[in-house]
């Protein structure tokens, strides 16, 4: 996330940017109706569930999104057998960089493929939006749509608005160590705009000038104007209570560094932020995030989103073992 935070939750506009990290999952179709998971990186190996019961009572945090995803695919288009999945992923899923939407993304995908329902983007979207909403209740939908479409995205709540905005951009990011939690985030926010509705909405207005402004700014590669405005959206994410101690030390530090504008980067609480760095100051500017307890994160920006990667075609077409990969 490059500007717009929590105000898209609220029907604004963010500026949003793809990743090169990539999210893999490798499905195989089973004889049996059941889903089986394996996500190495996060401790999964070997869970299995009847498609009936997927999404059914207490999932565990490890696996609710996957499972979430596979549970709405099936109930939309039915099978008769099972899937097994396999996810890797490049990147940690702990550092709040939109690894689980772009899990849901290459869920669905994946499903797809073997399935066999050829679904659009922007229904693969519609699918992986509800998948958010109810494993946390609300949200915007756009770390989903930056997995799908990639690139650097102008984006509306809901998908209203998705619009592929600038190519790379030079940012160094910095992960605090601690993992935010984004649902209770929202809720914290929420909350603030219930006893304070008049002050909160000012704020999320304020913030949606900005990112009109980063839009153009993004446009025209205008970093010194872009950073500015990443300065004042992190002054309104402060004002929203979403911040901590060491996300600031971070932004201060890297601002201090040599860095056009720096912010915290997701819905805050830990996680990353992100500092829009001159070339000649990136190393500097890393280094300062690191003196102050930062972790440096590499990254590519503007990547590439959803597709598939290799197909095996059956070996023989009763077993129907099709195995895919996506994202």
């Amino acid at each position: 996330m490059l500007m717009g935070e929590h105000a898209v939750v609220y029907g604004r506009p963010c500026l949003v940017t793809a990743l090169g990290q990539r999210i893999t999952a490798t499905a195989q179709r089973q004889k049996e109706p059941f889903f089986e998971l394996d996500a190495p990186e996060v401790g999964i190996s070997g869970y299995k569930k009847e498609i009936s019961r997927l999404a059914v009572g207490e999932i565990a945090k490890e696996t609710r999104f996957a499972e979430t995803a596979a549970a709405n695919f099936f109930a939309q288009y039915p099978a008769e057998s099972g899937v097994k999945l396999k996810i890797t992923s490049e990147i940690p899923s702990n550092v709040g960089l939109g690894s689980s939407s772009a899990v849901v993304v290459c869920v669905i995908k994946a499903l797809c493929e073997i399935f066999g329902p050829k679904l659009s983007e922007r229904q693969i979207f519609d699918l992986a939006y509800k998948t958010i909403l109810d494993v946390q209740g609300k949200g915007s939908g756009f770390d989903a749509a930056t997995a799908i479409w990639g690139g650097t995205l102008y984006f509306v709540t809901g998908g209203k608005t998705i619009e592929r905005v600038s190519d790379s951009l030079p940012l160094v990011v910095g992960w605090s160590g601690s993992k935010g939690d984004t649902a209770a985030l929202i809720r914290r926010v929420a909350d603030k705009a219930k006893e304070y509705p008049a002050i909160i909405d000012d704020i999320f207005d304020q913030i949606e000038k900005l990112v009109e402004s980063g839009r153009t700014a993004l446009v025209e590669k205008d970093w010194e104007t872009l950073g500015s405005l990443m300065n004042f959206n992190q002054g309104c994410l402060v004002s929203l209570g979403v911040s901590t101690d060491k996300l600031t030390d971070m932004v201060n530090a890297a601002v201090n560094a040599g860095a056009w504008g720096a912010k915290l980067s997701g819905a805050g609480g830990g996680d990353c932020m992100i500092a829009l760095a001159p070339e000649g100051k990136k190393e500097a500017i890393a280094a300062a995030i690191e003196k102050v307890g930062g972790k440096i994160v590499l990254v590519n920006t503007d990547a590439p989103g959803l597709r598939i990667e290799s197909k095996r075609p059956p070996a023989k077409p009763q077993t129907a073992a099709v195995i895919e990969k996506c994202l």
